[in-house]
C-alpha cells in the first residue's frame, strides 16, 4: 500500500515538521490547516497587540481563509472538495463561535456532507481562533 507524503505549493507552510498531507492508499491525511496566508505573517480576521496577542478576530474570515487552504491542499495533493469524507474542527471559543462557524460550513459543504466532529481547544499553535483536520478519498 502506498504511503507518500505530499505537499502544496499555493498553501502556507506548516509550523512545524509535517506534511500538509499524506497519501495512503485511496486516502489524503491532511495535517491541521488554519487561516494563515502563503508566504506572510498576516491572519486574515485577526488583529493582535504588539505582544502578538488576540485583539480582534473575525471568524468567518478565518472560516473562509481555512477552508481555501484546505481546497489548495486537496487539490495540488491528487484530491478535491468533493471527495472530503471526514472533518475535524477544533474551536477556541465554542460558545461565541460555533453558530457563526456552523452557517459558513454550510455555504461550503452543503452539497458533500462529510462527517464532522468539532472541538474545543484552549488554543492553537498560532493565534487563530480555527483549525481543520480533514481525511479526503483519492
Amino acid at each position: 500500500m502506498e504511503n507518500t507524503i505530499r505537499n502544496s505549493d499555493r498553501a502556507p507552510l506548516p509550523v512545524g515538521l509535517y506534511p500538509h498531507a499524506r497519501k495512503v492508499g485511496n486516502l489524503l491525511f491532511l495535517s491541521g490547516v488554519g487561516p494563515r496566508k502563503k508566504d506572510s505573517k498576516s491572519i486574515p480576521g485577526v488583529e493582535l497587540n504588539d505582544k502578538g496577542e488576540i485583539v480582534y478576530y473575525d471568524i468567518e474570515t478565518q472560516c473562509e481563509s481555512v477552508f481555501e487552504n484546505v481546497r489548495m491542499i486537496l487539490e495540488d495533493c491528487g484530491s478535491s472538495w468533493d471527495k472530503l469524507v471526514d472533518v475535524q474542527v477544533f474551536l477556541t471559543n465554542m460558545k461565541d463561535d460555533f453558530s457563526s462557524f456552523n452557517k459558513v460550513y454550510a455555504k461550503y459543504f452543503k452539497d458533500i456532507q462529510p462527517c464532522r466532529t468539532t472541538v474545543e481547544v484552549n488554543a492553537l499553535p498560532t493565534p487563530i481562533a480555527i483549525e481543520l483536520k480533514c481525511v479526503a478519498e483519492i
